[in-house]
């Protein structure tokens, strides 16, 4: 297997921040010519967001280098109408197009999926939004924060006296990119398909798809979900537990897993203890038996319980931070994390992570660094057959 399966497929990208960007990404490391449509002057969003100030001034922002290495970028100005004949050509020679754009807006430009159908017909036209191309919240803006509110994370993500709290990091956008990326992958994989698709992703819809578990106990068992911190609602003692240096998760989710807690921590009484004698017991009195645990896991550090309770089988490991993970063999041998050296616009090297995903062994990977701010327009120009004279002109006239 090529581990560029998608290496003849273009992709348009012309989305902004993170779920859009990070669907396109994904694309990217599969092989696809990912071309960045930007709007003349600016840029993604992105550009200017992240935690190094001077990076930001330069339109290269850390939140930008993060989602887009790999990727061509082209800058028009699409209320131009060159730029919009330009981008006619350029959605003729496009298999994908993505936008994450308010529904409606690619319409008010006259390029919306209709319009653009008379271009290239069996053009892919996938829209990344808040609540869908229809509905009565339809029309309004959602960042991540709002998704996760609304979608219900929120509510049950932290314990009984937080919650409700965000998760550490914009999982929302990220589940709607992902969700957008597997959908255009399995439209592709229609090769006999002779018209265009279009794919509506709902940021909100995508993140309930991926409660499931929370949200099926309330729609079929009648139990709305309740947040319990760092413990999991199935099984006891599973969940986060202090030891004697800091802390460790245990996952003794089947009843051989928790015997064999019981005998690595040296209390085998607990398998007949009444309190804990099978699953439902031990949910009833998850309290005291995280208490007891506690109290023998302070014996020794969370390594030294990692080691032993790995040894029997039962799935344990130590809270890490991100620095730590980074530097863990795991991570570090497998080709998780690119680096690009001494990339244009940044000054230095760029360190971003790929994607979670091997093809025959191999981390599928891209050459080229994060581009800057339309530094391959003349390039792409070219390509769809624009003369030297041509791209004077279109810049002269401020479309590109």
């Amino acid at each position: 297997m090529s581990i560029n399966p998608l290496h003849d497929i273009r992709v348009l990208d012309l989305t902004n921040v993170l779920a859009g960007p990070f669907c396109c990404h994904q694309l990217a490391h599969m092989g696809a010519d990912v071309i960045k449509v930007e709007s003349r002057g600016s840029g993604d969003l992105a550009r200017q967001l992240g935690a190094d100030a001077e990076l930001n001034r330069r339109n290269m922002g850390v939140s930008f280098l993060a989602q887009n290495a790999g990727k061509r970028s082209i800058a028009l100005n699409l209320k131009n109408e060159r730029a919009k004949e330009v981008f006619r050509k350029l959605v003729r020679s496009a298999d994908v197009l993505v936008e994450n754009f308010r529904p409606g807006v690619m319409d008010r430009l006259g390029v919306g999926y209709s319009a653009l159908l008379k271009d290239n017909p069996r053009l892919i036209y996938c829209a990344i939004s808040g609540f869908g191309q229809s509905g009565p919240l339809r029309d309004l803006p959602a960042y991540d924060q709002i998704i996760q509110g609304m979608s219900g994370a929120m509510s049950i993500t932290g314990s009984e006296t937080s919650a409700p709290l965000r998760v550490g990091y914009p999982i929302s956008d990220t589940i709607g990119g992902m969700t957008a990326a597997f959908a255009i992958a399995s439209s592709l994989a229609q090769r006999d398909r002779t018209e265009g698709v279009f794919i509506d992703v709902s940021m909100l819809e995508a993140t309930m798809a991926t409660m499931g578990w929370a949200v099926s106990n309330y729609l079929v068992a009648g139990r709305a979900p309740q947040p319990m911190g760092n413990e999991n609602v199935t099984a006891s003692p599973s969940g986060t537990f202090r030891t004697g240096d800091g802390l460790l998760n245990i996952a003794a989710n089947k009843q051989e897993q928790f015997e064999a807690v019981c005998k690595v921590v040296g209390h085998p009484e607990w398998i007949n203890d009444a309190r804990f004698v099978d699953r439902h017991a031990r949910l009833a009195h998850r309290a005291e038996l995280k208490t007891l645990l506690e109290q023998a896991l302070a014996s020794r550090s969370t390594d030294e319980w990692w080691q032993q309770l790995n040894a029997v089988g039962v799935p344990a490991g130590p809270v890490y931070s991100v620095p730590q993970v980074l530097a863990h063999p795991q991570i570090a041998t497998r080709g998780m994390v690119a680096t690009y050296p001494d990339v244009p616009g940044v000054g230095r090297d760029v360190r971003v992570v790929r994607t979670g995903v091997k093809l025959d062994g191999q981390a599928p990977s891209v050459a080229a660094p994060p581009p800057q701010l339309g530094q391959h327009t003349d390039e792409i120009l070219a390509e769809l057959g624009f003369s030297a004279q041509d791209i004077v002109s279109l810049k002269q006239q401020e479309a590109v």
